[in-house]
């Protein structure tokens, strides 16, 4: 019987996992991170597939928005299918035919966000699940070997993240811990060719914290570090003003990976403060809800001012959809509850993301950034094109 896993035709394993900056313009960095499971040019955005799949998309559609890493997820994926059958059915990649490098959430954010259904202590975290209310139990020890069990190409530190607004104290007593948890996080990392552990910068919007966060985690080393804690409702002003201080605390030859961000212009702005990596549920939601991201702010595809438009979404397409489907098709399967527009919107916008990713890196490599940013911001400010700019299709009958 032949294997269905098929590589990526640019598939190719790396012995150790390492970030190459490739260019800068001003703070932004041009990269590739090599692994175990290929080279992702960097800045990059990761489509989340939390249990094992993107929402509404098979692999092959996925890689063929240009995204070349995913995202999955520890408390869900313990849940079910369970760690040890992901495991024996042959790891994340293979289960879901994916050959590109896997990034897994430790589960820290998931577990937190349970409420009155988790209860912590210096060890861990005790909680029950959301699905039917079995108990079950996270340590910084647990959660790596599960990733472990996963095949997570890049595996991340257990922490705590606390929801803000939260006191000095707050912030302070769960940075230390999540500093302490990420220590025995790294003991418990098995370490193999290719593969690597990222660390959790936590600490709220306080300076101070911020950097002994920071500094800890340099202390006990990492392939890659990453921001959490952020894009939890403290608005883009604040989070951008927290990786000011943030980012130059963390090693310029390693990646930086902002986490759970966000918008198109969450992810400008945080590559002009240093950042390379990031992941959100927003395009493929938003693909779910009937909201189109494109390069002039987003659209509601079930608006009736759609119905006879024969446009495609966006005249700057160029993935596989390119003039394959109008706004009046995409249309009628949101108000006709068909299960094709929710995928071919997710589609979309994910391959929206990975083009605006292109054309930043494109501008970082050719030392243009700041005009790219400024057109960029002018375009999401306009609205739909008019007509004029767009033309409707001809057609022949």
């Amino acid at each position: 019987m032949t294997s269905q896993f098929t590589p990526c035709p640019d598939y190719t394993p790396f012995e150790k996992m390492y970030w190459q900056e490739e260019a800068r313009c001003g703070k932004a960095r041009a990269g590739v991170l090599y692994t175990r499971h290929g080279r992702v040019p960097t800045p990059t955005f990761m489509p989340v597939g939390t249990v094992g799949t993107v929402k509404g998309m098979t692999t092959d559609a996925v890689r063929s928005t240009g995204a070349g890493i995913i995202l999955g997820n520890t408390y869900h994926l313990m849940l079910r299918p369970t760690a040890e059958r992901v495991q024996r059915l042959g790891g994340l990649h293979r289960m879901m035919d994916w050959p590109g490098p896997i990034l897994t959430d430790s589960g820290g954010f998931q577990v937190m966000s349970l409420g009155p259904l988790r209860k912590m202590d210096e060890d861990g975290v005790t909680f029950r699940s959301h699905i039917d209310g079995s108990k079950h139990r996270l340590t910084p020890e647990s959660s790596t070997d599960i990733q472990f069990k996963l095949d997570a190409t890049i595996s991340m530190a257990f922490d705590e993240c606390p929801a803000l607004p939260a006191t000095r104290e707050t912030l302070e007593t769960s940075m230390e811990c999540s500093m302490r948890w990420a220590a025995r996080s790294r003991e418990a990392f098995v370490a193999r060719p290719g593969y690597g552990q990222f660390g959790i910068v936590q600490g709220g919007t306080e300076e101070d914290l911020r950097k002994r966060s920071a500094k800890a985690l340099r202390e006990i080393g990492f392939e890659g570090y990453a921001i959490g804690g952020l894009a939890v409702g403290e608005g883009q002003e604040l989070m951008f003003s927290t990786l000011d201080y943030t980012v130059p605390e963390l090693p310029e030859t390693h990646p930086r990976y902002l986490m759970g961000v966000g918008t198109p212009d969450d992810l400008l702005g945080a590559i002009m403060r240093g950042c390379d990596m990031f992941d959100c549920v927003m395009p493929s939601r938003a693909g779910r809800t009937a909201r189109a991201y494109t390069e002039r702010g987003t659209m509601n595809m079930r608006n009736a001012r759609f119905a006879e438009d024969t446009r495609p979404i966006s005249p700057e397409d160029d993935s596989p959809l390119a003039g394959r489907y109008s706004r009046a098709y995409i249309h009628h399967l949101f108000r006709a509850n068909e299960m094709l527009g929710p995928m071919l919107l997710t589609w979309h916008n994910l391959a929206y993301y990975q083009r605006l990713m292109r054309q930043i890196r494109a501008a970082i490599l050719n030392d243009t950034l700041p005009e790219l940013a400024f057109t960029l911001r002018e375009n999401w400010t306009k609205g739909d094109w008019d007509e004029e700019e767009f033309p409707r299709p001809a057609f022949t009958l």
